[in-house]
C-alpha cells in the first residue's frame, strides 16, 4: 500500500471500530488474514517490521469490539518511521480504544497481544493485558512467541499494570515480574509456546555473527530437532510440538503456518523476503522493495480454494507434498538455488535504481511462480500414493473439504 495522506476529520475503519486517521501513511508491505483489516506482520518504506503473537493472560481478553492485535501492527508500521515511534502509537492507541473482539475465522477467539517491533539499530518487545502494557528494549537476539516473555527487564510498563496485578491477585511478591504474573499457568499450549520461543532464540544465537536473510529464511523452516532427521515427515509430530514452520494435521494440531517474511532491515536501505504462500519449507523466498513498489501477486486469496491467487496455488503443491514428504527433496534442491540466485540479483538491485529493483523483483517473482508450478505439474503426474497414516491423510480432508477442494 502506497504512502497516502488524508484530509482533516479522517477516519479509518479497523476491523471492528473506526478511529481517527493520521494526517500520513507511510507505504507498507502486509500479511494479513483475508478477513481482517490489520496485519500479522508488517513493514514499512522506512525499515520499521512488526510481528504480533497471540498471549494467554490470567485475566478474561475482553470480548467487546475495540482494536485487536492485528489492527495494531498496521496501525504501527502506518504510522510509526522508527522502531519507537511504532511502539509509542501503538500504545497510545491501545490505551485510548483498547483491544477486544473474536480474532477467529472459523471459530471464536479471544485473546490478548504481543508484538515484537525492530528497525535497523533496535528492537522492542511490548506486551500487553487489555490496556495494561510492558516494553523490552534490546539491541540482541530477540524472538517471541503464544506467551509472555518479558520478566523483570521491563525497559517501560503502563502506570496501571503492577496495581492491576496485585489487584487482580496475580502478584503479591516484591518487585514485579509482569511476564510471571500475567502468564495463565493454565493454558494448554504454553508449553509448546515457550518450546518454540527456546527453539527460535536457540537457532538464532546459534546463527550470531552468520545472520543473514538466508541465514533467516532456513530458520523459519526449522522443523524442531525431530525434523532434522532423514525421513522425517509433519505426520510424525505427536501434538502440538516447538516446531517454527509449523503444518496442520491430526492429534490436536488444526493451525499451521499461513504467511512468512524476512526483513532484511539496513542503514538507507532494506530488502524484503516473502512467500506469499503458507509453509515455508514449500514457499520460494522472493524480494519486495517498498520505494520500488509491489510485484503484481495476484488477487487476493480467500478461505476458498481459488487458482487465481498465489496462495491457493501453492497450497496445493504443499498438500500435494504432504502425501509424502521424501518426494520433496529434489525440489527442495532447486528451490535453494533459485533463492541463491534471488539474494544475489536483490544485493545488486541495492545499488541500482528504483525502475532496476522493480524489474529485479518482478522478475524473481514470475520466475518462481513458473518454478513452483512445474513442481505441481511433476508431483501431479507421478501420482505419488499417500504413505501416511490414515489419521493424518483424515485430518487433511476435513481442510480440503472447508476450502471446497473436495465435495
Amino acid at each position: 500500500m502506497s504512502r497516502r495522506r488524508w484530509g482533516a476529520g479522517a477516519v479509518v475503519r479497523t476491523t471492528y471500530i473506526a478511529i481517527p486517521q493520521a494526517a500520513e501513511t507511510h507505504a507498507v508491505l502486509l500479511s494479513r488474514p483475508f478477513w481482517i483489516w490489520g496485519a500479522e506482520i508488517g513493514v514499512n518504506e522506512h525499515g520499521v517490521a512488526i510481528g504480533n503473537e497471540a498471549v494467554h493472560p490470567r485475566s478474561t481478553p475482553q470480548r467487546r469490539e475495540a482494536l485487536i492485535g492485528m489492527d495494531l501492527v498496521r496501525l504501527g508500521v502506518e504510522r510509526g518511521a522508527t522502531a519507537e515511534a511504532a511502539v509509542g502509537v501503538m500504545i497510545e492507541l491501545l490505551e485510548r480504544h483498547g483491544q477486544g473482539g473474536s480474532c477467529g475465522h472459523l471459530r471464536r477467539r479471544w485473546y490478548d497481544n504481543s508484538f515484537i517491533v525492530a528497525d535497523a539499530k533496535e528492537i522492542f518487545v511490548v506486551e500487553t493485558v487489555g490496556r495494561h502494557w510492558a516494553v523490552s528494549r534490546t539491541r540482541g537476539v530477540r524472538t517471541i512467541s503464544n506467551t509472555y516473555t518479558i520478566s523483570t527487564d521491563c525497559s517501560a510498563a503502563s502506570p496501571t499494570a503492577e496495581r492491576f496485578a496485585r489487584g487482580a491477585g496475580f502478584w503479591q511478591g516484591d518487585g514485579f515480574d509482569f511476564a510471571e504474573a500475567m502468564t495463565d499457568p493454565h493454558n494448554a499450549a504454553l508449553a509448546m509456546a515457550r518450546g518454540r520461543c527456546a527453539r527460535s532464540t536457540a537457532r538464532l544465537n546459534a546463527l550470531t555473527g552468520r545472520l543473514d536473510a538466508a541465514a533467516m529464511i532456513a530458520v523459519l523452516r526449522d522443523h524442531g530437532e525431530d525434523g532434522e532427521r532423514d525421513g522425517w515427515h509433519p505426520e510424525d509430530i505427536a501434538g502440538p510440538s516447538a516446531t517454527i514452520c509449523m503444518h496442520a494435521g491430526d492429534r490436536g494440531r488444526s493451525g499451521q503456518t499461513a504467511g512468512s517474511l524476512v526483513a532484511d532491515l539496513r542503514d538507507g536501505a532494506a530488502v524484503h523476503w516473502t512467500t506469499g504462500t503458507a509453509a515455508p519449507c514449500t514457499g520460494v523466498f522472493k524480494p519486495v522493495f517498498l520505494d520500488a513498489g509491489l510485484p503484481d501477486a495476484g488477487l487476493q486469496p480467500g478461505d476458498r480454494y481459488d487458482t487465481a491467487t498465489l496462495w491457493w496455488r501453492h497450497e496445493m503443491l504443499h498438500r500435494a507434498m504432504l502425501r509424502d514428504a521424501g518426494v520433496w527433496t529434489p525440489y527442495a534442491t532447486e528451490r535453494d538455488a533459485l533463492e541463491r540466485s534471488f539474494l544475489a540479483r536483490a544485493e545488486s538491485a541495492l545499488a541500482a535504481d528504483a525502475a532496476e529493483r522493480r524489474r529485479v523483483s518482478e522478475r524473481c517473482w514470475l520466475e518462481a511462480n513458473e518454478a513452483e508450478q512445474r513442481w505441481l505439474e511433476d508431483l501431479q503426474a507421478r501420482n505419488v500414493p499417500p504413505a501416511r497414516r490414515r489419521a493424518f491423510l483424515r485430518s487433511w480432508d476435513l481442510h480440503d473439504r472447508l476450502a471446497g477442494l473436495v465435495a
